[in-house]
């Protein structure tokens, strides 16, 4: 081999070791740098002024949104409050007597809460599609716990009931585990989009001031599930959909540590976005190599995900790695990458099809 081809097979490496801590789309260079160096409610003010002046497509335009921000894998509605399988631009609601007869959109914040106004109104990061009759049943009730709540039963997803989550007692809507950071996250966003408003925007979730905008209990219950529910792949592709129509994004999802600097553990310590960059090499070997149909990874990782890249950077295959053992059995001849992640950690290997 010249050391012209190899020098550039080495960049090509690098080039795609990179390639992969960024496949995920993320915000544009410098998207949050006017936040970096600040703390608490100026951290928090800084987002606001970064994320502020988003496009307003208005309410009719929130279906077309969802065709691309949620969307499951077999292409249907993505709906938090129900496992029902709902087409796109198909069973809106309307009438409804039961759980799947249509879905509609759902204000995570309560129209109540802000008087049905704009834009808070058409924001799609706040209001998604869910069905219909579980919409109707959380009705303008906080989030919340409640340990004896009513469910619909059936495909419905969450329950409704009287809280049982210190500092409030009344009345709340608790959504299935899986998507109780998504919620969170959700009115991260909205406290930190409308902090210019909040001391106006009402319900039990909010405080009445710009900040900490979000009532103490909310706070101590939102962070528990940003904790225990981290971002979500949904989360991140939902982010990039919402972006290329309203031109903003929701910062606590690119950077989950923000809620701990903004309401957590971290209040009055400094953010950039260095700050709690991870580790992101993850340690790992693959036997055979070449390989002619199953790929064995050795690491003492767990909890890994991948994606098997081309050399021209198109993915080809994904998954969770289960048992160490990936079928390549249907990939042709010739020199991948793979890239291995777990949570925010990331890294990247080569191999060759050989049959």
């Amino acid at each position: 081999m010249s050391l012209s081809t190899s020098f550039r097979k080495s960049l090509l490496f690098t080039f795609f070791a990179a390639f992969c801590l960024l496949v995920q789309a993320q915000p544009k260079p410098g998207y949050y740098s006017k936040a970096e160096g600040q703390s608490q409610a100026a951290l928090k003010t800084a987002l606001h002024r970064i994320i502020k002046n988003h496009t307003d497509l208005g309410y009719d335009a929130l279906y077309e949104v969802y065709r691309s921000s949620d969307k499951r894998e077999d292409g249907k509605v993505w709906d938090m409050y129900s496992n029902c399988d709902f087409e796109h631009g198909g069973r809106t609601c309307g009438q409804y007597k039961k759980v799947c007869d249509c879905y509609n959109r759902e204000h995570s914040i309560p129209q109540s809460w802000f008087n049905k106004r704009e834009p808070m109104r058409n924001d799609a990061f706040h209001v998604y599609p869910t069905d219909g009759k579980v919409n109707n049943q959380r009705g303008n009730d906080p989030f919340g716990e409640c340990a004896q709540g009513k469910s619909l039963g059936g495909k419905a997803l969450g329950k409704s009931g009287r809280s049982t989550f210190p500092g409030y007692s009344g009345r709340v809507f608790e959504p299935v585990d899986e998507y109780k950071g998504d919620f969170a996250r959700t009115y991260f966003y909205f406290a930190t989009r409308y902090e210019n408003i909040m001391n106006s925007i009402g319900g039990a979730s909010f405080a009445r001031n710009s900040y900490p905008s979000i009532s103490e209990w909310s706070i101590r219950l939102f962070l528990k599930w940003h904790r225990q529910d981290p971002v979500s792949k949904k989360e991140k592709d939902r982010n990039n959909a919402v972006e290329k129509f309203q031109h903003n994004r929701n910062p606590f999802i690119d950077h989950p540590e923000l809620a701990e600097y903004i309401w957590g553990d971290k209040k009055g310590l400094v953010w950039n976005l260095t700050s709690d960059l991870p580790e992101t090499r993850i340690e790992f070997s693959l036997k055979p190599n070449p390989v002619r149909d199953l790929l064995y990874v050795e690491t003492a990782e767990s909890e890994l995900s991948y994606v098997i890249y081309s050399m021209s950077g198109q993915a080809l295959q994904s998954g969770r790695l289960e048992g160490g053992v990936i079928s390549v059995s249907d990939l042709e001849n010739g020199m991948y990458l793979i890239c291995m992640q777990s949570g925010l950690r990331k890294s990247v290997g080569k191999f060759i099809i050989s049959k």
